[in-house]
């Protein structure tokens, strides 16, 4: 696949998103995005996708089955979790079986009955995520995958990326959660002043934050994705949340534990948010004091 004098805007009278990109991606190339927020990435990733046309410049060779998952899923659909599968592999004309092959995969099969809106974001994202993997994509664009996950599925795909990219399918992320600072042959961009760049493996460090350390938000662009707006329904009453282990973050930094009692109804909110910055959070349930 090749980008050739890539430009993007949103408006014939706003600034220049992207100018003048030119990049090539090969059969089995895993490519992490990377750069400040609002620089563009998520707006690369959609060009990527085909869900925006280049202004000026081409995008030639796209591999003809294309699976993305957006940084926020859009729950506000009046569907079931099954429904809603069954209804995108038709779309994609896939053998609807193969979405339990998913869903158990993803540790999701109890979610299929419950209605999008219901949906925590990290089960929300999954929804995406297996609508984007059902397809068997020759290109998977993942914005922001491993937000709002939980521990297994986080472990589970870098797996799942290794397979497509094994398959000669073309993966292009953007993650700020870090979770695939230890893939192997990783390629990174950096996307910055409008323009997209090589990052050799001795600068990425800057850019991949170690998982549980919270990262900063600019102020909003039209790069940034529109907020979620899907009503929960949290099974727990409190909400203990802390930096991630020595183990997971690959230093001996000092763990912070912080518990916080909320009401029930706000608690997988809260937890989503927490889990969105990078942080470990354990949900439980506990008695009216």
């Amino acid at each position: 696949m090749r980008l050739s004098n890539l430009s993007f805007r949103y408006g014939r009278r706003d600034p220049w998103v992207l100018s003048g990109v030119r990049l090539a991606f090969d059969p089995g190339d895993v490519v992490e995005v990377v750069g400040p927020n609002g620089t563009g990435k998520s707006t690369l990733l959609r060009l990527l996708a085909g869900l925006l046309r280049p202004v000026k410049g081409a995008i030639e060779e796209r591999p003809g089955t294309v699976g993305y998952a957006p940084e926020r899923f859009p729950a506000d659909q009046p569907f079931t979790v099954a429904a809603y599968l069954r209804h995108m592999a038709d779309i994609r004309r896939v053998n609807p079986a193969r979405i339990g092959e998913w869903t158990e995969r993803l540790g999701m099969d109890h979610l299929l009955g419950r209605r999008l809106p219901e949906l925590s974001k990290g089960s929300a994202h999954k929804v995406g995520l297996v609508q984007a993997l059902v397809c068997e994509p020759g290109l998977l664009i993942l914005d922001e995958p491993f937000a709002g996950l939980d521990a297994a599925t986080r472990a589970e795909l870098p797996r799942i990326i290794g397979e497509v990219s094994a398959r000669g399918g073309i993966v292009v992320v953007s993650d700020h959660q870090g979770g695939l600072r230890t893939f192997p042959a990783i390629r990174r961009h950096e996307v910055r002043d409008g323009s997209v760049r090589d990052l050799p493996a001795e600068a990425v460090s800057a850019h991949a934050p170690v998982s549980g350390a919270a990262t900063p938000t600019d102020t909003p662009t039209h790069d940034a994705p529109p907020a979620e707006a899907a009503t929960r329904h949290a099974p727990a009453a409190e909400v203990a949340a802390g930096n991630a282990p020595a183990d997971d973050a690959g230093d001996s930094a000092p763990v912070t534990v912080l518990e916080v009692a909320v009401a029930a109804p706000k608690a997988a909110e809260l937890a989503d948010r927490l889990r969105a910055e990078g942080h470990a959070v354990r949900v439980t349930r506990e008695a009216a004091r």
